[in-house]
């Protein structure tokens, strides 16, 4: 069976968001950098998440929080909705997505506008405005 990636990118997960993850190869886009932050939602990799965000804003009190939600739910699929710059050459970009995730038996949505910058070439989360459904949880 092929293990494709949970990101959506319909890739297999070895050649796709587990390198970030691994930390074997950096993000090239804001984009990806996403994708690579969904992905490790869905594995339960809280270390990842919590790195690949941006050190003023990030969430370190939340950790056992964040590990006990990512273990609780059942991730059902990400779309990317649009994105602003956030290619290689730029230092900033906007990633717009939507993911689907079934928790206490009822489907959400998790969907968020996210901005991520560039810090010595490297790519960050930053922060989100979410579009809809705004609970606590959902600000990682």
């Amino acid at each position: 069976m092929i293990d494709y990636c949970p990101c959506g990118n319909n890739k297999v997960y070895e050649e796709c968001c587990r390198p970030f993850i691994d930390k074997k190869q950096l993000p090239e886009t804001a984009e990806e950098l996403m994708r690579s932050r969904y992905t490790a939602f869905t594995k339960g990799k809280v270390d990842y998440v919590l790195n690949s965000h941006q050190k003023k804003t990030r969430p370190l009190k939340e950790r056992n929080k964040m590990q006990k939600w990512m273990n609780s739910v059942e991730w059902l699929g990400l779309s990317i909705v649009k994105t602003e710059k956030g290619q290689a050459e730029d230092e900033k970009g906007t990633v717009e997505f939507r993911a689907i995730f079934i928790e206490d038996g009822m489907t959400e949505a998790i969907h968020e506008s996210s901005i991520f910058e560039k810090e010595n070439g490297k790519w960050f989360y930053v922060s989100g405005t979410h579009l809809q459904n705004n609970k606590q949880y959902l600000k990682y």
